[in-house]
């Protein structure tokens, strides 16, 4: 599959930065919202830059490993998930309502058949992925299906008037296949990669490791190949979530990168068109194991700590105002010009 992901215009840098440090404050007083409110500007290469319609896919999707104990949790509980969010009880329910994001969900593969609903999207590749401890989840056919009904469920959402796009998911099992998918993308020993997921204690742990240094050692996969990679390990939502990012990083959208299983999505899309960071808000650090060495790895900042490790795109939902703010002080916050307060003086320096 192509995808062209150029680097935003950087005509613009430098009125950007004059902007943002003429705002009445010291530099840098802002933290964290003004390097996101330089990159809005350049993605959308305007010195006033807003935020339109927010949506937020939730990828789901079922594992085939699931069957090998690498989740306390049974594989329904996906399926039942998936009717909580179309009956709006969920927490990234709460959370988009809270801060008027559209919430799409997305059938990728789940191992039930949904009744058509408004807010379901039907794009299933599959029944659940295969148990990749016996056999590759999915065939490349397969991976690269995902990816395209990604990009084009993104491009729907574009054309419909949104330009910022939050990504989740839901799937037991997939803090497996997100630290596989780590493992081979990041060259990282498995033990560095393997997390407590829908929380496993001391001894569950230990064995959902094994499990998956079992994997690895029989796939023996080549570093750094995203697409052997995905169809090896990941599930049909992280392909179909990866495909969306880039179709949504091709037309100029602003990504909420949510938590583990959204920035392991994320890393193989890098490794398909390494631009995309460009395009990239991480939204928080999660507490799964590995998500902090992920986030390092791509030299992300996240905007959030505060210890999320539920998924479901709850962490983008929550850090979507803090980009709201970054955009808005660009946009309405005076200038010291504007507002006849004095700027530091050279002597002061």
């Amino acid at each position: 599959m192509k995808f062209n992901i150029n680097q935003p215009n950087q005509a613009l840098k430098e009125e950007l930065l004059h902007k943002i440090n003429q705002k009445t404050k010291p530099l840098g007083a802002l933290g964290l919202l003004e390097p996101i409110a330089l990159q809005v500007g350049l993605i959308q290469n305007t010195l006033q830059p807003q935020l339109s319609n927010p949506a937020l896919l939730v990828f789901a999707g079922d594992h085939g490993v699931v069957e090998a104990g690498v989740s306390p949790y049974p594989q329904a509980v996906t399926a039942q998930m998936v009717l909580n969010f179309l009956q709006g009880g969920a927490a990234i329910n709460v959370f988009a309502r809270q801060n008027n994001m559209q919430l799409r969900v997305v059938d990728a593969g789940v191992n039930h058949d949904f009744d058509v609903h408004p807010d379901l999207i039907h794009a299933k590749v599959g029944s659940g992925t295969r148990n990749f401890l016996q056999e590759p989840a999915m065939s490349l056919e397969q991976c690269e299906q995902a990816l395209a009904i990604g990009a084009a469920l993104a491009e729907k959402e574009i054309s419909s008037g949104s330009n910022v796009l939050g990504f989740g998911e839901m799937g037991i099992g997939n803090t497996s296949s997100a630290s596989c998918l780590m493992s081979v993308l990041c060259n990282l020993p498995i033990e560095q990669c393997v997390g407590r997921g829908t929380g496993f204690d001391d001894a569950g742990l230990a064995r959902k490791t094994a499990i998956l240094k079992q994997a690895l050692s029989q796939h023996q996969l080549q570093e750094g190949n995203a697409m052997q990679a995905l169809a090896t390990f990941g599930g049909f939502e992280i392909a179909m979530m990866a495909g969306a990012m880039l179709g949504a990083a091709q037309n100029n959208a602003i990504l909420l990168i949510d938590g583990f299983i959204a920035t392991s999505a994320l890393l193989a899309a890098y490794h398909l068109q390494p631009n995309i960071l460009h395009y990239c808000v991480f939204a928080h650090c999660s507490g799964e194991a590995g998500h902090r060495q992920l986030l390092a790895h791509l030299g992300a900042k996240p905007l959030l700590d505060a210890g999320l490790c539920l998924g479901e795109g709850t962490g983008a939902a929550l850090a979507y105002p803090m980009v709201q703010a970054a955009v808005n002080f660009l946009n309405e916050m005076a200038s010291f010009e504007s507002a006849g307060v004095s700027e530091k003086s050279e002597a002061d320096a």
